[in-house]
C-alpha cells in the first residue's frame, strides 16, 4: 500500500506540470481506445454480470453493474467533453497589489492526490479517472467489488494511453488491496491523499466519515422529494414526477417521496396512481393519500429511506410550508423539486430549502455533472465545504497565491 501511494504522490508531481493542450490530446486518446477495446470491456462486464446472477444482486443493481456499447460509447463521449471544457488549472482567481509594493495572484492549482470509493457503476472508474486527469489529479480508484473485472479492464485501457506517452500509470490506479482493510488504511494516509470522496452507500459514508484522516467529500444518500403545489400545470406535474422516479430508479438523483398540496391532493392522486400503475411502481401513502387512492401505509421509516427501486412514498402536505417543514425533516441535502406556476412560492421553496439542487418544474434526475455541462462529475457532494453538489474538474482544484517581488523585507 504505501509503495502504491508513494507512486501516487510521486505521479501527481509530474501530472502538475502537463499542459491544458497535452491533457487535452491524452484524454481524447482515452476516449477513443476504450472504443477500440470495448469487446474486451464487454467481456469482463459479462463476468461480473454473471456473479451478479449468482450473488441475487438486485435488478437495479444490475442496471447500475451493466456495460453495453451504448453506455460504453457513452463514456468515451463524456471522456471527449471533458477534453473540450476549458483549463482549470493555471487561473488567475484574483491579482492586486500589496502595499509593500509586491504582486499577488490567487491560482487555481490540483489537490494532488485524489481517493475515489464507489460501487456498482464501472463507468465511474473512466468518468473519474478522466476529471481526476484534466484537473492534474491522480486518481486512485476503489470500485465495488461486484465490478472488479469491469473496472480493471477500464482502467488498464486508461493506464495504456498513459505509458504510451511515458507518463506513470499509477496517474489513474486501482488500490491493490480492495478490502475492508485496504479501505481503512487508505483513508488515514493523509501524508500521500489529499482528498477522499466516498460515493455509495450509507453505511459506507458513514464510515469513511468516522474513521478517515484524509479530508473527505461526502457523496451521501440521495433521499429526494419532487412537491406538487396547488398552483402546478397536472400535465407538467405528471410527466416530472414519473420520470423523476421511474426513468432510472437507482440513481441518486432519482425521486423517493412525492409530496402533495392537500388543496389539490383529491383532483390528481388518482391520475399519479394510474401513471405509476402504467410503469409498475410500487406505491406507499400517507393516511390522506390512502383515503383517496388505493395503497398500502407508507410508515415514518418509509420517508426515510432511499429505496433505489420502483417504490415511491407519498405524503399529503398543508402547502408549501409543509413540503419545506417534511424535506427540513427527512431530506438528504441532494435534490429537491417544486412543481408550481406561482413564481412567488417557487421562489421560497428554492430559497428555503437547503440541498445542494433544487428545481422548478424539472425532473431531479438531471442532478447529473454531464447534464450540467461537466463532462461527468467525481460524486455529488452533499458536503457544504469546499465542494456541494455535482462535482466537475473545477471542483477538483485548490489554489494557491504566487507572490512576484522585487526584494521587498519586512
Amino acid at each position: 500500500m504505501e509503495a502504491f501511494l508513494q507512486e501516487a504522490k510521486a505521479s501527481s508531481r509530474v501530472l502538475s506540470t502537463l499542459s491544458g493542450t497535452e491533457k487535452n490530446r491524452i484524454l481524447r486518446e482515452m476516449a477513443q481506445a476504450l472504443r477500440n477495446n470495448r469487446q474486451e470491456i464487454l467481456q469482463a462486464n459479462s463476468l461480473d454480470m454473471a456473479d451478479a446472477e449468482t450473488n441475487n444482486l438486485t435488478a437495479a443493481l444490475k442496471d447500475r453493474l451493466l456495460l453495453d456499447e451504448s453506455r460504453i460509447e457513452g463514456m468515451a463521449v463524456a471522456i471527449e467533453e471533458i477534453a473540450a471544457l476549458k483549463e482549470p488549472i493555471g487561473k488567475v482567481l484574483d491579482g492586486w497589489y500589496a502595499d509593500a509594493g509586491f504582486k499577488i495572484e490567487k491560482v487555481s492549482v490540483p489537490i494532488g492526490v485524489i481517493g475515489v470509493i464507489y460501487e456498482s457503476r464501472p463507468n465511474v472508474t473512466a468518468d473519474v479517472g478522466a476529471l481526476c486527469f484534466k484537473s492534474g489529479n491522480v486518481a486512485i480508484l476503489k470500485g465495488g467489488k461486484e465490478a472488479e473485472n469491469s473496472n480493471r479492464a477500464i482502467a488498464q485501457v486508461l493506464q495504456g494511453v498513459l505509458e504510451a506517452h511515458d507518463l506513470p500509470k499509477g496517474a489513474v490506479g486501482l488500490l491493490p488491496d480492495s478490502s475492508r482493510e485496504g479501505v481503512a488504511k487508505l483513508i488515514k494516509q493523509d501524508a500521500y491523499v489529499d482528498l477522499i470522496v466516498p460515493r455509495g452507500g450509507e453505511a459506507l459514508i458513514k464510515y469513511v466519515s468516522s474513521n478517515a484522516t484524509v479530508p473527505v467529500v461526502k457523496h451521501d444518500k440521495g433521499l429526494c422529494h419532487t412537491y406538487i403545489d396547488e398552483d402546478a400545470d397536472f400535465e407538467k406535474a405528471l410527466a416530472v414526477a414519473v420520470n423523476a422516479k421511474c426513468r432510472r430508479t437507482g440513481i441518486c438523483g432519482a425521486l423517493e417521496t412525492l409530496l402533495v398540496d392537500e388543496a389539490i391532493a383529491a383532483e390528481i392522486l388518482p391520475a399519479l396512481k394510474e401513471a405509476y400503475d402504467a410503469q409498475g411502481t410500487e406505491v406507499r401513502g400517507c393516511e390522506k393519500t390512502q383515503a383517496i387512492i388505493n395503497v398500502n401505509a407508507a410508515t415514518v421509516e418509509d420517508y426515510r429511506t432511499e429505496y433505489l427501486e420502483n417504490i415511491l412514498a407519498i405524503k399529503v402536505v398543508e402547502g408549501v410550508e409543509g413540503a419545506i417543514g417534511h424535506i427540513e425533516q427527512y431530506g438528504s441535502q441532494h435534490s429537491e423539486a417544486i412543481i408550481t406556476e406561482n413564481y412567488t412560492t417557487a421562489e421560497h421553496f428554492l430559497n428555503a430549502v437547503d440541498a445542494a439542487c433544487v428545481y422548478l418544474n424539472a425532473s431531479t434526475q438531471f442532478t447529473d455533472g454531464g447534464e450540467f455541462g461537466f463532462g461527468a462529475e467525481v460524486g455529488i457532494s452533499t458536503n457544504k465545504l469546499h465542494a456541494r453538489g455535482p462535482m466537475g474538474v473545477s471542483e477538483l482544484t485548490t489554489y494557491k497565491y504566487k507572490i512576484y517581488g522585487s526584494g521587498q523585507v519586512r
